[in-house]
């Protein structure tokens, strides 16, 4: 039953991914979160600078398109379906 609700969530989660950020943030959070949509498994997690020599941008930069992603889905999660 656990196991039913997290995967509920994570299904959730996902969408809200998929329905609230831009490309750039998704691949941002993919990296530094580990995301794996296809198993519920969790990649490799960078850090704020692997990610941004990865991409050839700031990491002060990261950071800032981080935390604008994590506050859409923070939004988006208070708010519901």
């Amino acid at each position: 039953a656990e196991e039913a609700a997290l995967n509920i969530e994570l299904d959730k989660m996902y969408r809200y991914i998929d329905e609230e950020l831009d490309e750039r943030e998704k691949e941002i959070l993919t990296k530094r979160y580990g995301l794996s949509k296809t198993s519920y498994r969790t990649d490799r997690i960078m850090t704020q600078r692997e990610v941004a020599d990865e991409l050839g941008i700031s990491r002060s930069y990261i950071s800032r398109i981080e935390k604008k992603a994590l506050e859409k889905l923070r939004s988006r999660f208070e708010k519901g379906d």
